[in-house]
């Protein structure tokens, strides 16, 4: 038989054709069972090391389902089918007991749907238990029950959904208890990202090899028009961040801005603006380990202010973030670039008017910490005056981990930010040059 190496999914039609030429009609049909020959991912293969979880952080439909119960299969069946394998007693917790039935045991993905028809475990109801034909036994449990963990022993274990538990904290450690058979029991967890303390505690546990995908990497196996209807609809919020590229969006205790809040300010477009600014900070060098250039576009409509875009960039020299900021001045029609000028401020315009001579442009000096500027614009977000229209990830990653304390680096998006609501709602109207202070 040719050899066939690995993920012939994802080679060219042709060479699969011909690949599958060369096979055997017995090779062809175990085929579909030899996941890591046709379909496996980088996320979906088991780290190397000496770890104890396999954190695998997925977006909806990427795969992590199908990685929990191949890397089952590997821990239980044997060279042949009546051969021990690695493991012999195995937890299987869901948030609830028929999610781990449903989904663990007999959904498309889970450990029926992917074993061989001569390895092809039985399912128990009664039990709740799913036995291969050499001996190897999986108990399904619901994380709802913590107690039912008190007891039984395991040499490893497969854990879905943990960021929806409803009791995280006893189930998991009742688990970990249960985790003592064997010479190094292991476990994978398979979840969409989701804050909760124990999950937040495991990213960081020396234990853990943490490895994250996004539901485009699985886009090959999804129903047609899925990936669109739903980027369209949650792209960019902190919910498609979980949900779709597997991020785990996280709260900084103090910061200025939580989830909620920015989540609360979401909008799918502006009204009819009455002004328009670009806000840029910066940055006092380049290179490729420059600051950011912050660049924010916002505008005004009443009382609201209205987040329009995000044209930060990384790497720019002075006369390339000029010229993006200039764009964004023409894109969106604005009546005026705002800069901030405490380091170079003669240098700022210069560079400015080099590329835009015609620009309407006010110089602004920051008299203030970044923390006491930030301040009162999210006490605006608080009061809903402020509107993100549509998802801007890195901005809003930078808005959570900034706290009263300030921010660790340079939060040059949030900086632009701040400068844009500020000027909207406090700055000069549209007019010549002049310098401003917050």
């Amino acid at each position: 038989m040719k050899s066939i190496g690995a993920s012939i999914a994802w080679r060219p039609r042709e060479e699969i054709e011909d690949l599958l030429q060369g096979l055997s009609e017995n090779a062809q049909a175990a085929l579909p069972f030899l996941f890591d020959v046709w379909g496996m991912r980088k996320h979906q293969l088991p780290p190397e090391g000496d770890w104890t979880t396999w954190l695998i952080l997925g977006g909806r439909g990427a795969g992590k389902t199908r990685a929990g119960a191949e890397w089952i299969r590997s821990m239980v069946e044997g060279a042949t089918p009546l051969a021990p394998g690695a493991c012999k007693r195995v937890a299987l917790v869901g948030a609830t007991l028929d999610e781990a039935r449903d989904v663990m045991v007999r959904g498309e993905s889970g450990l029926i749907a992917c074993s061989p028809p001569d390895r092809r475990p039985e399912w128990n109801e009664s039990r709740r238990t799913l036995t291969w034909v050499n001996g190897a036994e999986a108990t399904c449990f619901s994380a709802s029950s913590p107690e039912k963990l008190r007891g039984p022993q395991f040499d490893c274990a497969w854990v879905d959904e943990l960021g929806k538990w409803p009791k995280p904290d006893r189930a998991w450690d009742m688990l970990q208890f249960a985790l003592r058979l064997g010479d190094h029991p292991r476990q994978v967890v398979t979840t969409t990202p989701r804050a909760n303390p124990v999950l937040e505690a495991l990213i960081t546990d020396e234990g853990t090899v943490t490895v994250s995908a996004g539901t485009r990497e699985n886009r090959a196996n999804l129903a047609k028009g899925f990936l669109e209807k739903v980027t369209k609809k949650y792209g960019g919020t902190s919910q498609g961040r979980e949900e779709l590229d597997g991020v785990m969006v996280l709260d900084r205790p103090g910061a200025l801005w939580t989830r909620s809040l920015i989540e609360a300010a979401r909008v799918r477009e502006a009204p009819k603006l009455s002004r328009t600014v670009v806000a840029v900070d910066p940055p006092v060098s380049a290179g490729e380990n420059a600051d950011e250039c912050g660049i924010i576009v916002a505008g005004r409509a009443g009382d609201n202010v209205y987040v329009l875009a995000d044209r930060s960039s990384r790497g720019d020299t002075p006369q390339q973030w000029a010229m993006r900021a200039a764009a964004a001045y023409d894109e969106f029609n604005a009546d005026r670039v705002v800069f901030e000028v405490n380091q170079g401020g003669a240098m700022v315009e210069t560079v400015v008017r080099g590329v835009a001579p015609l620009i309407s442009f006010s110089a602004v000096h920051a008299n203030k910490s970044k923390a006491m500027r930030a301040e009162p614009i999210s006490a605006l977000y608080e009061q809903g005056l402020v509107k993100h229209v549509g998802g801007f990830p890195a901005l809003e990653d930078q808005m959570r981990a900034f706290g009263s304390e300030g921010f660790k680096g340079s939060p040059d998006r949030v900086d632009a930010l701040v400068w844009a609501i500020w000027s909207l709602m406090h700055g000069p109207q549209a007019g010549g040059p002049s310098v401003r202070q917050l």
